[in-house]
């Protein structure tokens, strides 16, 4: 498509002489919006990827990937509903707990929390705790005053293992004198770091038949957390556990319908930002128009003599396409080689920044998170790559096109 006769003139033009800087450095300016603006954009696609997925993952191995309700406040019979939810297709486990909202105090300190009820198995199951122990073990979580709590509630409140956290409940019992409030102490056995903040400091686990105790519900569980080896695809496994369970009295409830909102919003942000995130690189492409305008201004008597020793239109047309060309695809594999290399050193170039200005770049009681995500979509970024070109591309169409109309009688006449 493009002789080495337009190839050695459009290189000539790209390498300002003197007296030409101006439109080389317009040109440069050009081609670093570009750079910018396809670094910027990868980098925060990878970002909202990974702060969706790690939030997934984490919220999904906390929270069971479905759960299953009794139409009232408990559930009867829970063994036998987790036994046939367990030989559904698909399920991995599914593991009855209480559920319950209490004040949890520790010396002078006090704040909501949630008590979960379960079995020892039942916790070990639970990955995003079991694995994330950071003090303690769960050999002795089981014993009827033994809780495993967060590492932020532990640093609040000053606790360690061996220490008593004091568990109080509003459903208390009626007296003459009003509701008296259940209080209960219990030991902690176990520190764990599940990543997400507020499960660290208002989640805390205790035994099974310690929690029926407590919130009066002998025989009795508030829900099934059931896991699936495909949460991705988790409406046809919710569609079987409600033909295998077949009691019209209990309710399943998936990931997509719980955290919907939430996912939802995520999903909006990430296409908004990726939306404004590309006008950056049309504004880069309107500086390729202004600086392959300023050279054709320039050349018009090149283009003329071009025209007068047998340079066709088309000729001409190519060699300022090729001009604006490698201004858009060199600022495009810059920025394509900048963005991809900070993603996969984001949490480096954080920590780094955070010592370098004494500040907290990503604090995590906001954003859930413990740690800076990032997840290269190769997908997304050759969106990227695509959009960035054929932007580029479309910019330098006008310029090299009002060059190949220019009259060379008339542009040697004004010489």
């Amino acid at each position: 498509m493009f002789g080495p006769f337009e190839r050695a003139v459009a290189g000539r033009y790209l390498r300002a002489r003197r007296g030409e800087r101006f439109v080389s450095v317009i040109a440069i300016f050009s081609l670093v919006g570009i750079a910018l603006g396809v670094a910027t954009l990868i980098i925060v696609m990878a970002v909202m990827n990974g702060f969706q997925a790690d939030l997934m993952s984490r919220i999904l191995g906390l929270n069971g990937d479905l759960s299953i309700y009794g139409t009232g406040r408990t559930i009867s019979q829970y063994e036998d509903v987790a036994a046939k939810v367990r030989k559904v297709p698909g399920v991995i486990s599914a593991t009855p707990l209480i559920e319950g909202q209490v004040l949890l105090s520790a010396g002078s300190y006090s704040s909501g929390g949630v008590v979960h009820g379960m079995t020892r198995q039942g916790l070990l199951d639970l990955k995003g705790v079991s694995s994330s122990l950071v003090a303690g073990t769960l050999d002795d979580f089981g014993s009827d005053d033994s809780i495993a709590i967060g590492v932020t509630l532990a640093d609040r409140a000053g606790l360690s293992i061996g220490s008593r956290i004091t568990l109080v409940s509003p459903d208390g019992a009626a007296t003459a004198f009003g509701t008296v409030p259940r209080v209960r102490a219990y030991r902690v056995v176990a520190i764990f770091d599940a990543g997400v903040n507020d499960y660290n400091s208002s989640y805390v686990f205790v035994p099974m038949h310690a929690a029926q105790v407590y919130f009066q519900m002998p025989d009795k569980v508030t829900q099934i957390q059931v896991m699936v080896t495909d949460e991705q695809n988790i409406r046809p496994v919710t569609m079987r556990i409600v033909n295998a369970v077949g009691e019209p009295g209990l309710r399943v409830l998936d990931w997509t319908n719980a955290n919907n909102a939430l996912f939802g919003a995520v999903q909006v942000e990430q296409n908004v930002m990726f939306l404004i995130l590309t006008l950056i690189i049309l504004v880069a492409a309107f500086n390729v128009v202004s600086s392959l305008i300023m050279m054709v201004k320039d050349k018009t008597g090149d283009i003329a003599v071009l025209r007068t020793i047998g340079a066709s239109r088309g000729a001409i047309l190519r060699i300022f396409l090729m001009c604006g060309a490698s201004v858009g695809v060199t600022g495009t594999v810059v920025g394509t080689v900048l963005g991809v290399v900070f993603c996969e050193n984001i949490e480096r170039i954080r920590v780094a920044l955070q010592k370098l200005t004494g500040t907290n770049l990503f604090n995590p009681e906001v954003y859930y998170l413990e740690h800076l995500p990032a997840k290269l979509v190769w997908g997304q970024v050759g969106e990227v790559i695509v959009i960035a070109l054929a932007l580029s591309l479309l910019a330098t169409l006008y310029p090299s096109w009002r060059a190949a109309k220019t009259d060379p009688v008339e542009a040697l006449r004004h010489e």
